[in-house]
């Protein structure tokens, strides 16, 4: 019989290599592995229960919210507000910091996270899943603060995500390696299916991206995008975009390939404006593409080097494997291919 190993094995497994640890993120990681066993097993049900559809209200960035939003939410937030490793919560759905009550403790890290990533395709039963990170807080003790919160993604101590697909898929990181779990319904146990995530450098010659808005992108994105089209890229690359984040970059990290939400001009003619949440989507993607050996930028920086100035910053985001990632950034300078064009 193979080795069977259960998230919560493998969490203390990697606690064993830092001697000094105390067991409180181990602790805030198996609690979160609850609720989304919770919400994985509400999402499968969810034409059965009546929690489609929207709530008829929208979030701070203007998101129409599902009533599965909200479940997702409440799941997340209820299942560890009391465990007192938290000192604060910030959610992609809640405008202002979520506050520990005040009859619970109040612990150590900050949690940020997307309650329910794709949403908006869920009733097409779409892949959707959950985004998290975790970080340290600053402050010393207390209620946590705006400062514990905002920090650029090198303080991510741990982040991860999981995939309510055909099966249920957590992929983690805390910063020894990106490792993929899958949910046992038999058994009610995420058990380690893909041990050290390493993306391919090149990977499959695939890109993910919403091409309906290329009028609003950059002339030299536009030029890449025509590039891995053509012959003159050794393709042309496989257009591969299922409009939920969550799917397409575990698609990315697994086969390699290259996913992008560039700069925007629409609303912003002159700087442009990124679509994606820096907190809750792309800085702990980010984390994980770099644990799995890609790169993570919006063009310009990287992803994990910005520090947020608002709890709903939006970024610009190119992510995936590391030369073609690379090969895009070539593109935004002006060299590389594009006489070829």
């Amino acid at each position: 019989m193979p080795n069977v190993i259960s998230v919560q094995r493998h969490l203390v497994e990697m606690q064993h290599g830092h001697p000094s640890a105390t067991g409180d993120l181990t602790g805030l990681l198996w609690d979160l592995t609850l609720a989304f066993k919770v919400i994985s097993r509400s999402v499968n049900r969810a034409g059965l229960i009546n929690i489609l559809g929207l709530e008829g209200e929208t979030n701070v960035t203007g998101d129409e919210v599902t009533k599965l939003d909200r479940f997702a939410q409440d799941v997340i937030c209820r299942s560890l507000e009391h465990d007192g490793h938290l000192c604060c919560m910030a959610s992609e759905e809640e405008a202002k910091l979520i506050r520990i009550p005040e009859r619970y403790p109040k612990g150590k890290y900050v949690l940020c996270y997307d309650p329910l990533d794709g949403s908006s395709n869920i009733d097409a039963n779409v892949s959707v899943g959950t985004i998290f990170s975790i970080l340290k807080r600053k402050t010393e003790s207390g209620d946590g603060t705006l400062d514990d919160v905002l920090q650029s993604g090198r303080e991510i101590v741990a982040a991860g995500y999981v995939v309510y697909g055909s099966s249920t898929m957590m992929v983690y990181s805390t910063g020894q390696g990106c490792h993929g779990f899958t949910l046992d319904p038999s058994v009610g146990e995420f058990l380690l299916s893909h041990p050290n995530i390493q993306m391919p450098r090149k990977g499959k010659k695939i890109y993910s991206v919403n091409e309906g808005h290329s009028r609003y992108w950059d002339e030299n994105t536009r030029r890449y995008v025509e590039y891995v089209k053509s012959p003159e890229s050794g393709g042309p690359y496989q257009g591969r975009y299922i409009g939920s984040m969550i799917a397409d970059v575990h698609r990315t990290l697994l086969y390699g390939g290259i996913f992008m939400h560039p700069r925007d001009f629409r609303r912003d003619p002159v700087h442009g404006q990124g679509k994606l949440r820096l907190l809750y989507e792309a800085a702990p993607m980010a984390f994980l593409v770099e644990q799995a050996g890609g790169i993570a930028t919006t063009g310009t920086e990287n992803i994990l080097d910005i520090v947020p100035n608002d709890l709903h910053q939006r970024v610009p985001v190119i992510m995936g494997s590391a030369d073609f990632v690379e090969e895009y950034l070539r593109f935004q300078k002006g060299d590389g291919p594009t006489a070829k064009i």
